[in-house]
C-alpha cells in the first residue's frame, strides 16, 4: 500500500510518559494515606515525582508548583524539569492534591499534573487562589461568574430537560462558601460538599453521565490551571476569576498586572485564556478511592496496583490505565519509597 504523504502522522504523546510520574507520586504517597501526617505524604509524592520527571526527554519549567500558599514540600516555581533535550515546555504539577485527604485516608487524593508548550500557561502571579465554575462542554456557553449561580443552574435544568431539583453542585466546604451555598439550595438544587480536590472535582462535573453537573467555588489557582488542561481535553469548559485573599494580596496583583498583559482581576478566563493552543497533555493517578478513579492497591508485599488518566486536547484522547507494579523491583532502585 502506498502511503499519502498528505496524511500527518500521529508525534510523540508525552502524557505516555508523564503517567509514570503520577503514578510514582501516588505510589509513594499512598504508603502514608491514614497516617495522620499531610506534609510527609506530600513530600513523599513531590521526591518520587521529581526523580521521575527527571528522566522525560523534555526541557520543562515548572510554572504553576503547589506550595507557596501553605509552605508545603513543592516542586518550586521556576524548576528545571526533565533532561534538558526535546519539547520545551511549561508544566503545572501537584503531586499531591488532597493532602489532608491522604492524611485522613478520605477518598478523591490524586496525583496530577499539566504540560503544554513553553509559554501557553497563564501565570497567575500573587494571587494563590480563583473563583471557578466548570461544567460538561454542552453547558459551556452558560457558565459565568457575574451572573447569580442560581439563574445559571435555572438555565442549565433548562438546556438538560431536567428539573432543578436533579442539578449536583460540588463545592469545598469553607466558609467563604456560605453564601453561595445557600443560594444554591434556594434555587433548588443539590449540594456535594467536599473536603479539599477541585481538580478531581472539575473532573467531575465534566464528565458523561457523572452524578455532578458544576463546580462552583474559590479553589487554588494550581489547581485551576491543571483543571483547564484536562477540561481541554475532554470537551469540558471552565470559567475562572482570581481571588485576592486581603488587600496586601491585591495590590500585589495590581502591581503585578502593570508588567503583564493579560492579567486582569476583573478578567473572566476560559481553559483557552488559562492553557492557550491545542495541545496539551494532563496525567492523574488515583491516591485514595474515589468518584474518578481508584486509589492504590496492594496485592501482599509483592505487587500495587494504580489506576489513572491521561489525556492529550489535540488528539482528544482520553486514556483509563490501569498498571500493576512489581514493589520489589521498584525498591530496588527507590529504596522503600514505594515500599
Amino acid at each position: 500500500m502506498t502511503e499519502n504523504p498528505s496524511l500527518g502522522r500521529p508525534d510523540r504523546n508525552i502524557a505516555l510518559e508523564l503517567v509514570r510520574t503520577t503514578e510514582a507520586a501516588a505510589l509513594a504517597a499512598a504508603r502514608l494515606i491514614g497516617m495522620g501526617d499531610k506534609i510527609a505524604a506530600d513530600q513523599a509524592a513531590v521526591d518520587a515525582m521529581r526523580i521521575v520527571l527527571d528522566t522525560v526527554a523534555m526541557d520543562g519549567v515548572v510554572v504553576i508548583g503547589e506550595g507557596e500558599k501553605d509552605e508545603a514540600p513543592m516542586l518550586y516555581n521556576g524548576e528545571q524539569i526533565g533532561d534538558g533535550t526535546g519539547l520545551a515546555v511549561d508544566i503545572a504539577v501537584d503531586p499531591l492534591e488532597g493532602t489532608t485527604l491522604t492524611a485522613k485516608g478520605m477518598p478523591s487524593a490524586l496525583s496530577v499534573i499539566a504540560l503544554a508548550p513553553r509559554g501557553a500557561m497563564f501565570d497567575p502571579g500573587p494571587c494563590v487562589y480563583m473563583t471557578k465554575l466548570a461544567g460538561a462542554g454542552d453547558i459551556a456557553d452558560l457558565l459565568d461568574l457575574d451572573r447569580p449561580i442560581g439563574e445559571t443552574l435555572g438555565l442549565v435544568a433548562d438546556r438538560r430537560d431536567v428539573d432543578i431539583r436533579d442539578l449536583t453542585v460540588v463545592v469545598l466546604d469553607r466558609p467563604r462558601h456560605d453564601e453561595g451555598i445557600a443560594a444554591i439550595r434556594e434555587a433548588g438544587a443539590r449540594i456535594r460538599l467536599i473536603a479539599d480536590g477541585d481538580v478531581s472535582a472539575a473532573l467531575l462535573a465534566a464528565s458523561p453521565r457523572s452524578p455532578v453537573d458544576l463546580l462552583w467555588g474559590v479553589g487554588g489557582t494550581p489547581e485551576g490551571v491543571i483543571s483547564a488542561a484536562a477540561l481541554k481535553s475532554m470537551g469540558g469548559a471552565i470559567v475562572t476569576r482570581l481571588y485576592p485573599r486581603d488587600e496586601a494580596e491585591r495590590q500585589a496583583a495590581v502591581e503585578y498586572g502593570r508588567t503583564h498583559a493579560d492579567y486582569d482581576l476583573d478578567r473572566q478566563m476560559t481553559q483557552d485564556d488559562l492553557v492557550a493552543g491545542d495541545d496539551c497533555f494532563f496525567s492523574a493517578t488515583g491516591v485514595t478511592d474515589g468518584d474518578v478513579l481508584q486509589g492504590v492497591r496492594y496485592q501482599g508485599r509483592r505487587s500495587a496496583t494504580t489506576e489513572s488518566l491521561v489525556m492529550r486536547s489535540r488528539s482528544g484522547t482520553t486514556r483509563r490505565i490501569v498498571a500493576t507494579h512489581n514493589r520489589e523491583k521498584l525498591r530496588e532502585y527507590n529504596g522503600e519509597r514505594y515500599g
